[in-house]
């Protein structure tokens, strides 16, 4: 669960600094969007281990989240959970459920879409194609509130996640505070990112 955690969150560095150039530069947007569109070690060998990832690190949640509660089947007569444990771990898996709706929304928005222009029509190569289609997306008011919504779920699985990620693979040394400052510095600053990048095309093109 914490390699797969970890893998994810590599792959939304990458994804975060990709779409933050639409906000940059709109040919540079395009480019990059082109390459990973048409390259063949990101499409056929890097785009499928993703795909397995995702799926891998949502059954794992479900299958862990099943196994804690039927190891205690008859619940405590006192229960404090909030006195050891944060609101953001107790509840990693309904900030999961929708992380994984934005998922599927995100993959039917752009890699659906994606699939079919190159695949499934007969139109050729456009690279100046991406910016168009990412600002249409983001006119719609409600599909950039559920967007928001989603990311700020994320900043709290992260905020718990990346620090346990690492607290579950045993690292405990010297650098360990350095660690978790970086990590929540990257649960803040990724999905506020973002966010920054759907208001910033909803407001600048609506």
């Amino acid at each position: 669960m914490s390699l797969s955690a970890l893998f994810l969150i590599s792959f939304l560095l990458l994804h975060v600094a990709i779409n933050f150039l639409s906000v940059i530069s709109k040919d540079m947007y395009n480019e990059a969007s082109h390459f990973m569109g048409y390259n063949p070690i990101i499409q056929f060998v890097m785009q499928p281990i993703l795909i397995s990832g995702v799926i891998f690190h949502f059954v794992l949640g479900f299958v862990l989240e099943f196994q804690n509660k039927s190891a205690r089947p008859v619940p405590y007569v006192m229960k404090n959970s909030a006195a050891n444990s944060s609101w953001i771990s107790r509840n990693m898996l309904y900030s999961g459920l929708v992380i994984l709706a934005f998922l599927g929304v995100h993959f039917y928005d752009f890699w659906i879409h994606e699939i079919n222009y190159k695949y499934l029509t007969d139109q050729v190569p456009n690279e100046a194609r991406y910016f168009s289609e990412l600002v249409e997306k983001f006119k719609d008011p409600l599909r950039v509130g559920f967007y928001v919504l989603s990311f700020v779920l994320l900043m709290l699985h992260l905020l718990h996640g990346f620090q346990s990620a690492f607290q579950s693979l045993g690292v405990n040394n010297k650098f360990s505070p350095i660690i978790k400052k970086a990590a929540m510095t990257f649960s803040y600053v990724v999905p506020l990112a973002f966010i920054f990048i759907a208001l910033y095309h909803h407001f600048t093109h609506y």
